[in-house]
């Protein structure tokens, strides 16, 4: 592909705005992993949640589109990306990824084996990109982060069994109205095992396992049994963790709850992806790919 500013916009060509449409994200969702066969049985899912940890410059639910696009990707981003900030040109004949994108229906992304140019950086060149040990002065950025939106989080000594938890207050049912909810973390625990509990945590919230909240954009889901509960926000804590260069117990805490006959179709894998990414934008940790700069119309 071409590197010029004329080609990027050839690449990127002018899309109208438009809302999400989750029932169309689903739906894109499950017919890529049923034509996929990549990815049926309970250890496919932990490898399917490995892959999309990687790609963290993406919300989950792209991470894991890319993914099931073409399995063992590493790294990818827009040909605006990669050029502004890493000075590299995508390959001739270099074949896009799709994604779907905030201001148009998809966006064209390329791996990083179809580019070259400049050397990349650390976190691009390794596979896995460990963000560093988590400090109290991080957990204290996601509380503030959180309280934005009507979570109010404080640290209480306990016994070592007691990690934490979530409650509601009040939830709300309109979306400008902020709901009050109360988090625990375990004054006692070390900051990393503090992040991880405070993203299980959230991954109920999220998860709509306390009930729908229309300020928080938590739909209304079915009753579900402790096992699926659990498995889900360990999934989510997983997931998130391991995107943020924290390691955890949750994989082995997922193998408890994972019997011979998970597969897939017994999770809901789209919202796992979205309320990842709902925690995620809430702590203020979510990192984004960069795509040109749209040009302001004037309608004067």
């Amino acid at each position: 592909m071409g590197t010029t500013g004329d080609n990027m916009d050839q690449q990127h060509p002018p899309v109208q705005p438009h809302q999400e449409d989750p029932k169309a994200e689903r739906s894109l969702l499950a017919e890529l992993l049923e034509s996929s066969r990549l990815y049926h049985t309970g250890e496919d899912y932990l490898e399917l949640l490995d892959f999309t940890s990687r790609l963290r410059n993406f919300a989950p639910f792209n991470a894991m589109l890319l993914q099931v696009q073409k399995p063992g990707l590493t790294y990818a981003a827009s040909a605006w990306d990669w050029q502004m900030r890493f000075n590299r040109t995508v390959k001739e004949g270099a074949r896009p990824l799709l994604i779907l994108w905030p201001f148009g229906p998809v966006a064209l992304v390329y791996d990083v084996l179809d580019t070259e140019g400049g050397d990349l950086p650390a976190d691009v060149a390794q596979t896995f990109h460990a963000t560093g040990p988590v400090t109290p002065a991080t957990i204290a950025n996601c509380c503030i982060e959180l309280a934005k939106s009507g979570m109010l989080t404080k640290l209480i000594p306990s016994g070592d069994a007691n990690a934490g938890k979530v409650w509601a207050v009040r939830r709300s049912n309109d979306k400008k109205s902020k709901p009050d909810y109360q988090i625990r973390l375990n004054a006692e625990h070390e900051p990393n095992v503090q992040f991880v509990t405070l993203i299980h945590e959230l991954g109920h919230l999220f998860l709509g396992h306390q009930g729908p909240d229309k300020f928080l954009q938590v739909a209304p889901r079915p009753r579900m049994d402790l096992d699926q509960l659990e498995l889900e926000a360990e999934s989510l804590a997983y997931l998130v963790s391991k995107r943020h260069g924290i390691a955890s117990k949750s994989k082995s805490y997922l193998a408890d709850h994972i019997k011979p006959d998970t597969t897939i179709h017994n999770l809901d894998i789209y919202v796992l992806l979205k309320a990842a990414g709902q925690v995620e934008a809430a702590l203020g940790i979510a990192a984004h790919t960069l795509f040109e700069p749209r040009a302001v119309r004037s309608h004067g």
